[in-house]
């Protein structure tokens, strides 16, 4: 709460109290729990969680905010670990916290959700993917992302018809959502009569890779799919490049979308001619103008899940001023039945809480270390 609404709310009160008033009443604030990596390998994401959070919640306030009460941002960092995720969500929940925009690892999301649940606080993950998320019949837990089965397909389908790979490895992190993702790409490059001539798992917080490399060197791999994060994703690559791979194809998901896979590879150098794949780039969209320009003119570049985590907050903010409740699960029920507008334009749910449409595309790093959507997806 800013100084300048304190010292107005303030001279109201010494103002009420001397006419005599008998009551004076003060919109009261409705919490808004903020769930991901603040910590940690992954902690850029946090970062983008919430920068997006805040710009939202900001502009939310000047709006009128939430049934007239005033959205109040806390940060809960799960490290993208499962057990520290449990911890953060029952925090949350005795914080009594409305909604939770989060968390980021899907194997965070997973259990975390269970505990939003029984406490009835609505949940908006703008990042986890795997399917199990919304598949257990949970009431109030959404997605303003699409789903590692949409985005398998859209991966495999690219690798063959563009890419024209013959011999691909598919490679994961053995952590829920990469595997997940491997998993549905390879299905579906075996759908398409590509079946991989390698499937390996690495460890997250691994750095060398050499032996990965020669496994990948000698089933004559013309193309490597890493469902995983960018930790691992950039040392993979790099350590492909410098050991003689360089004509070798690497493709990966939307948890290499930061700048910070620049960093892990070791230079723009290793990272010019990644592919992988994201939703349609949110910056791009005439809804989100305004919004990127604020971000831009503040000296930040709203990338990745920035605006996600915005249209999360925005969503939730929806859920609640329609249902003119602050209660989970009727927000929930509200955004079940009714389009919402965001800055990532009109999102519409079914009854799982998943997105009606899904708009996964394929993008490419560039020698400078930024991503561009590509014209070419078919």
């Amino acid at each position: 709460m800013s100084q300048t609404f304190y010292r107005k709310g303030f001279l109201a009160l010494a103002v009420a109290t001397a006419m005599g008033a008998a009551s004076f009443a003060q919109a009261a604030d409705i919490k808004i729990g903020v769930a991901g990596p603040m910590t940690g390998a992954n902690a850029s994401f946090g970062e983008q969680y919430m920068k997006g959070a805040q710009a939202a919640a900001d502009a939310i306030n000047a709006a009128g905010g939430v049934n007239g009460d005033k959205i109040v941002l806390t940060a809960y960092d799960d490290a993208c670990e499962p057990k520290q995720a449990v911890a953060v969500a029952n925090k949350a929940a005795s914080d009594k916290v409305a909604g939770v925009v989060g968390h980021f690892c899907s194997s965070s999301t997973i259990p975390a959700s269970e505990v939003y649940d029984e406490a009835g606080i609505i949940a908006i993950t703008p990042g986890s993917t795997n399917p199990t998320v919304t598949e257990r019949g949970l009431s109030a837990m959404f997605r303003m992302c699409g789903r590692d089965d949409q985005q398998g397909i859209v991966a495999g389908d690219y690798i063959v018809d563009v890419l024209k790979g013959k011999k691909i490895a598919v490679i994961n992190d053995k952590d829920t959502y990469g595997k997940g993702l491997a998993d549905a790409t390879a299905k579906q490059l075996t759908k398409r009569g590509v079946k991989p001539v390698l499937e390996e798992g690495l460890t997250r917080g691994e750095k060398d890779f050499s032996a990965l490399v020669t496994k990948i060197r000698s089933v004559g791999a013309d193309v490597v799919y890493f469902g995983g994060l960018h930790p691992e994703a950039g040392p993979l690559v790099r350590q492909l490049r410098e050991q003689g791979l360089k004509d070798v194809k690497f493709m990966s998901d939307d948890g290499v979308v930061t700048d910070e896979l620049v960093t892990t590879a070791g230079g723009a150098q290793y990272v010019d001619g990644v592919y992988m794949t994201f939703g349609a780039d949110p910056r791009m969209l005439p809804d989100s103008k305004a919004v990127v320009e604020q971000f831009r003119k503040s000296g930040y570049e709203p990338e990745g899940y920035t605006l996600y985590a915005y249209a999360s907050v925005q969503a939730l903010a929806a859920g609640f001023n329609g249902a003119k409740s602050n209660k989970g699960e009727d927000a929930a029920k509200f955004l079940k039945a009714h389009p919402v507008k965001t800055v990532m334009g009109e999102k519409a749910w079914d009854t799982k809480g998943d997105l009606k449409v899904s708009d996964y595309v394929v993008y490419q790093w560039d020698k400078d270390g930024k991503y561009h959507q590509l014209e070419k997806q078919k």
